[in-house]
C-alpha cells in the first residue's frame, strides 16, 4: 500500500484569534455500562464470584455456581423464589421492588444448609486474589433456625496457612446482616475463603460480600481515579444494552438484597458473571461517582420495562425536594441536595432489532413522546436525548423530528473493525483501514445525520464510539491513534456539524482502562483521553484533522497527530509564546500490546518559528504561556 499523501504532508498551525467557539467538556463522555468486565471484576470492589447465588445449582450436591461445599453428611437445598409450578418456597433474601415487570428466571436464590452431624459444614470459594497489609470487609446475611455460630476463614488455597478467622453468632429465624474485618499479612493471588459452622442444624445463606476496606461505595478507588484522570465529564448509565435490563427502583433496596438482573442479551452483555449483573450500583452510587470524578451524568431509562410514571419518579427522585414523593425518599435516604441530573436518554439503540420493545420509528416516536412529556413534567430543564438506527431517512422523518420540542438530542453510535495483525504483509493496510474510519465511516456518518435531521435545533449525541470488540481483545497504539483521531474529529465537527455530546464506549475493561486484580492503569486509549482534555473549556484557535490549537486562561494548548504508519510528518507553527509543555507520545510498533512512551521534548525554535517532525503513529501536546 503506498502512503497516502494526507499523512505526510506538511500542516501549518494558522490561529484564528477571531473565533469564540469553545471546545464543550461534553465531547468527552464516557459510558458507564453493567456489560462484560466493566463493572463485574472492573470497577466494582467485590472480589467474590456469584455472591448472591443467581442461577442454577452444581450437579448432585446443589452447590451455587462458584462455590464449593464443605463437610461431610451436608445438605445443600437451593431456594429459588418460586418453584416449577409457580408456587412460593423457602422464603428467600434477594428480590426485586414491587415495581419490577420483567420476565426472568433463576435471579433470586438463597442457600439452605443442613449439617446432620456435628462437624464442619458449609460452602467456600477458591481462587481469591489477596494483598498484603490489606484488610477486607466481609459481609454476610444470615437466617437461623438455631443458635448458631460461624467461623468466616481466609487462608491459603489449601488451608494450611490462615490469614485471619472470626467468629459470627447468629441466632434468630429471620435474615440479619453481619459484618466483620479480615486483614492478610501476604500476599496470595489464589487464597480461599470459608463459611462454616459446626452445630447440628440448618442456617440460609442469603447473600454474602467481600471487597477491600478502602473502597468508594462499593468501587475501586484506583479506577475511580483513572476515570478523573482521563478526564471524563460526562458519564452515561446504566447502558446502553444493559438499561434494558436494569429496573431502577431495586436501586432503592440495600445492595445485598437487591436481586441479580438476567441478561436479556443472554451471555453477551455479560458473559463474565454467568449472564447475571449483581445489582451493585445504584443511581445514589453513580450520581457519587460522577461528582467525585467532575462529571456530567447522562442517565438512559427503560421504556419497555418501566412505565411512564415509573421513569418520571427516577426524575424526582433525582431532582425533587421536599415537596415531591420521590424526592422526599430520596433525602430519608441521607442525600439532601437534589442530583439535578440534566441529561436523560429515552432508551437505548431502539429500531437495530435487538431491544426488547417497539423498534419501529413510529412506534417509538409515540412512546418517546409520551414518556418525555411526563419526565419534563416533573423537571422541565431536562436535556432528552432520543434513540433510533442513525443515519435513517424514516427515523429521522418519524422520530427524531416528531420529538424536537422535547428531544432535542438524537443519538448516534458507530464501530470501526479492528485489525486482526495476523499477517505481518497486511499489518499496514489493516491499521489505516482502522484509522481512516475516524474520517471514511465516523466522520461520514455525522454529515449524513446532519443532512437526514435538518433542523438545526436537533443535536448530535456521538454516544457510543469505539473500535469494534474493544473488550474481547488487547489494547495497542493502534487504539491509541484511533482515539486521539476521533476526539480531534469530535471537536472539529462539534460546531459544523452540531455534536453536542459525545461519549466513548467504553472506559472501564473496554478501551481505556485495564484492571488487574492488584492495580489498574490506562491503555493508549486512556492515555489520549488524558492529554486531549487539556483541550476543555478553550476557545478553539485552528481545527484540522490532525492538529487542533485552543486557548484558555492564557494558555495557548496544541495537540498534533501523526496517523502514518511508517513515515514521519511536519508540522509547522508560531512560538506562542513560553512553552511549558511539550510531551511526545511515540511507539515502535501498533500491534497489540503496544503502548505509548512519553518523553519530554526540546522544541527548536528558528525567527520565532517551530518545526516538528513527528514521528510515526504519535502524538504531541504543547503548550504555551503568552
Amino acid at each position: 500500500m503506498v502512503e497516502n499523501k494526507m499523512y505526510c504532508e506538511t500542516v501549518k498551525i494558522v490561529p484564528d484569534f477571531t473565533r469564540n467557539d469553545t471546545v464543550s467538556p461534553l465531547l468527552f463522555g464516557n459510558n458507564l455500562e453493567h456489560t462484560r468486565s466493566c463493572v463485574n471484576m472492573g470497577i466494582s470492589a467485590q472480589m467474590l464470584r456469584n455472591r448472591k447465588f443467581a442461577g442454577k445449582p452444581a450437579c448432585y450436591d446443589g452447590t451455587p455456581e462458584g462455590w464449593f461445599l464443605i463437610g461431610n453428611d451436608v445438605n445443600i437445598l437451593f431456594n429459588e423464589n418460586e418453584d416449577p409450578i409457580g408456587n412460593r418456597v423457602n422464603e428467600v433474601y434477594t428480590r426485586h421492588d414491587s415495581d419490577y415487570h420483567m420476565k426472568r428466571r433463576h435471579e433470586c436464590n438463597a442457600v439452605t444448609i443442613t449439617n446432620y452431624h456435628k462437624g464442619a459444614a458449609g460452602i467456600g470459594q477458591k481462587d481469591i486474589p489477596v494483598q498484603k497489609d490489606m484488610e477486607y470487609e466481609f459481609r454476610i446475611v444470615v437466617k437461623a433456625w438455631q443458635m448458631t455460630r460461624m467461623w468466616i476463614v481466609l487462608s491459603d488455597r489449601d488451608g494450611n496457612v490462615c490469614y485471619d478467622k472470626k467468629e459470627i453468632v447468629f441466632d434468630k429465624k429471620e435474615y440479619e446482616t453481619k459484618t466483620v474485618f479480615l486483614h492478610t499479612a501476604e500476599m496470595d493471588e489464589n487464597a480461599k475463603l470459608s463459611i462454616t459452622f459446626c452445630e447440628e442444624g440448618t442456617i440460609s445463606i442469603g447473600a454474602v460480600s467481600l471487597m477491600p476496606r478502602n473502597n468508594f461505595r462499593g468501587m475501586r478507588p484506583d479506577v475511580v481515579n483513572l476515570l478523573r484522570e482521563m478526564g471524563v465529564k460526562l458519564l452515561r448509565w446504566p447502558g446502553g444494552n444493559f438499561a434494558g435490563e436494569y429496573n431502577w427502583k431495586d436501586g432503592l433496596l440495600p445492595v445485598d438484597m437487591r436481586a441479580p438482573l438476567e441478561s436479556y442479551m443472554g451471555l453477551e452483555t455479560q458473559p463474565h458473571s454467568l449472564g447475571y449483573d449483581f445489582n451493585e450500583i445504584n443511581t445514589d452510587d453513580f450520581v457519587a461517582l460522577c461528582k467525585e470524578i467532575g462529571a456530567e451524568p447522562f442517565i438512559t431509562i427503560n421504556p419497555t420495562w418501566n412505565t411512564e410514571e415509573e421513569c418520571a419518579q427516577w426524575v424526582e427522585y433525582c431532582n425533587g425536594d421536599t415537596n415531591t414523593e420521590y424526592g422526599r425518599i430520596r433525602i430519608e435516604r441521607g442525600y439532601k441536595e437534589p442530583y439535578n441530573v440534566k441529561y436523560w436518554s429515552l432508551g437505548n439503540e431502539f429500531g437495530y432489532g435487538h431491544m426488547e420493545g417497539d423498534n419501529t420509528a413510529a412506534g417509538y416516536g409515540k412512546k418517546g413522546r409520551s414518556y418525555g412529556k411526563k419526565m419534563l413534567e416533573v423537571s422541565p430543564d431536562l436535556v432528552l436525548c432520543s434513540s433510533g438506527p442513525y443515519p435513517n431517512k424514516e427515523w429521522a422523518e418519524q422520530s427524531a423530528r416528531q420529538l424536537v420540542d422535547i428531544a432535542p438530542m438524537v443519538s448516534l453510535h458507530s464501530y470501526v473493525a479492528q485489525p486482526f495483525f495476523m499477517e505481518k504483509e497486511q499489518y499496514k493496510e489493516e491499521y489505516y483501514e482502522c484509522i481512516d474510519k475516524v474520517d471514511t465511516q465516523c466522520r461520514k456518518l455525522v454529515h449524513q445525520m446532519r443532512e437526514e435531521l435538518g433542523d438545526d435545533k436537533l443535536r448530535i449525541s456521538f454516544d457510543e464510539w469505539n473500535v469494534w470488540y474493544g473488550w474481547y481483545r488487547a489494547k495497542s497504539v493502534n487504539d491509541g491513534i484511533f482515539t486521539a483521531s476521533m476526539l480531534h474529529m469530535l471537536i472539529e465537527e462539534a460546531g459544523p456539524s452540531g455534536i453536542d455530546m459525545a461519549c466513548h464506549f467504553e472506559a472501564v475493561n473496554e478501551g481505556a482502562i485495564r484492571v488487574e486484580w492488584d492495580h489498574s492503569f490506562l491503555t493508549p486509549s486512556g492515555k489520549m483521553f488524558s492529554v486531549m482534555k487539556n483541550h476543555i473549556g478553550g476557545k478553539i484557535r485552528f481545527t484540522a484533522k490532525d492538529a487542533i490549537m485552543t486557548e484558555k486562561d492564557e494558555i495557548y494548548t496544541i495537540t498534533l497527530v501523526n496517523r502514518s504508519y511508517s513515515d514521519g510528518k511536519e508540522f509547522m507553527l508560531m512560538k506562542y509564546g513560553d512553552p511549558v509543555t511539550a510531551l511526545l507520545f511515540s511507539s515502535e510498533e501498533v500491534l497489540p500490546y503496544s503502548d505509548f512512551e512519553k518523553n519530554n521534548v526540546e522544541l527548536n525554535v528558528v525567527n520565532d518559528t517551530i518545526s516538528i517532525q513527528l514521528p510515526k503513529h504519535s502524538v504531541m501536546l504543547l503548550q504555551f504561556k503568552k
